[in-house]
């Protein structure tokens, strides 16, 4: 599939709406536009004009493989790594712009802390691009969820945090040249 491609619905599929964030149920035989691919996740258009987000899980739904990996559970005890933190932020994408939320200057701060159950209390602080956001708990479940696999990972605890306020110029320069900007 590529991006700007139309697919059918294969199965019910419960979606996110963008920017709103609120869930919908997308049935079989549904049109979509596929918008975006990034980080197993898609952002589709239906033939109604309304932008979701098809969570990896659903691919299978629109045509395509699953994207999320079987891994087994990461090993608490094992070494910590933060720059395996910043590759994993990587591949969580914003629904609307495609640019992840490292190089779209969402994450402000990353931070372990050792837990006595093992491994390593991982403390991220990120913002959305406007504080009214509908994709904030979307977004912070992702991080959770990718950052939670990694080894040396105990416990992850992401805050939504607002100060400073997100501007353009918080972009990488390789972000804002993708965006044209």
């Amino acid at each position: 599939m590529y991006e700007g491609s139309w697919v059918i619905v294969k199965r019910d599929i419960e979606v996110v709406t963008v920017p709103y964030g609120s869930k919908m149920g997308l049935a079989s035989g549904t049109q979509l536009r596929v918008a975006q691919s990034a980080g197993g996740n898609y952002t589709v258009m239906t033939d109604l004009g309304v932008m979701c987000r098809v969570n990896a899980a659903d691919a299978d739904a629109i045509g395509e493989s699953a994207a999320v990996p079987e891994t087994p559970a990461a090993d608490r005890y094992a070494a910590y790594d933060e720059k395996l933190v910043w590759e994993q932020l990587r591949t969580v994408f914003d629904p609307e712009i495609p640019v992840n939320i490292v190089d779209l200057g969402l994450v402000y701060e990353v931070g372990a802390k050792p837990r006595t159950e093992g491994g390593q209390r991982v403390e991220i602080k990120m913002t959305m691009t406007a504080p009214g956001c509908g994709m904030g708990d979307v977004l912070k479940q992702d991080v959770e969820q990718k950052v939670a696999r990694l080894p040396g990972v105990g416990e992850v605890s992401v805050s939504v945090v607002f100060e400073p306020q997100w501007s353009l110029n918080m972009m990488s320069e390789a972000a804002r040249l993708q965006i044209g900007l």
